[in-house]
């Protein structure tokens, strides 16, 4: 959570007015006095972030994933040219996780009659 452009003037203003140092306007406001210092230096928002949130098509790993259920991550990271950690956030935004069965099928449902 980042604060406001205002709520950042007002906190200077306030230490101003009052002559208050950076521990009692931490204290007063609940900001650490690292948040202070990196304020003073730079009041200003961070920029936001401007570029797509990934770098794989999601349709084609969707398919993907269909076509080859067992694939590996990594495997799909080489298939499509990216890191394991891409895949695995970009399937997390699918709401697709991925656990093998260690049992095959043939003794799975022997054990169950």
């Amino acid at each position: 959570m980042s604060y406001s452009l205002d709520f950042r003037k007002q906190l200077f203003k306030i230490k101003s007015q009052e002559n208050l140092n950076d521990q009692q306007v931490s204290t007063r406001f609940g900001i650490s006095t690292r948040t202070l210092y990196r304020w003073k230096k730079n009041i200003h928002l961070a920029a936001k972030r401007n570029k797509p949130s990934t770098k794989i098509d999601i349709q084609a790993l969707k398919k993907h994933v269909e076509e080859y259920p067992d694939a590996y991550e990594y495997e799909r990271a080489t298939f499509f040219g990216v890191s394991p950690n891409c895949i695995l956030y970009a399937l997390r935004r699918l709401k697709i996780s991925h656990k093998k069965n260690v049992v095959p099928p043939q003794v799975r449902s022997s054990k169950k009659s």
